[in-house]
């Protein structure tokens, strides 16, 4: 596992190569504050099936503690999404 400094200049090199940041959050949540450039789509939403139809691009999700975020990687590689990345929990992006 990359540590939070590593962490935060592998998410920037793929942000700034097109790669989508992807807040996992509730609704509710990602209205209370994202991350800028965030498009939301909820863990539920993925586990219902309903996932994005351009599976090459890179995708970099994040949540508020990492649990879901992790579990939305899991789900979308399992839909056919090559390159997922866990940004893990805002807690890490704090320190970037």
């Amino acid at each position: 596992m990359l540590n939070p400094h590593k962490r935060c200049q592998e998410t920037r090199r793929l942000l700034n190569q097109g790669a989508r940041l992807v807040d996992v959050r509730t609704e509710d949540e990602y209205r209370g504050g994202a991350l800028q450039g965030a498009i939301n789509h909820p863990v539920q939403w993925i586990n219902a099936g309903h996932v994005p139809d351009d599976r090459e691009p890179p995708v970099v999700v994040y949540c508020a503690t990492g649990m879901r975020s992790r579990m939305a990687k899991e789900l979308l590689q399992m839909a056919g999404f090559k390159q997922v990345h866990d940004l893990g929990g805002l807690q890490n992006i704090q320190v970037c």
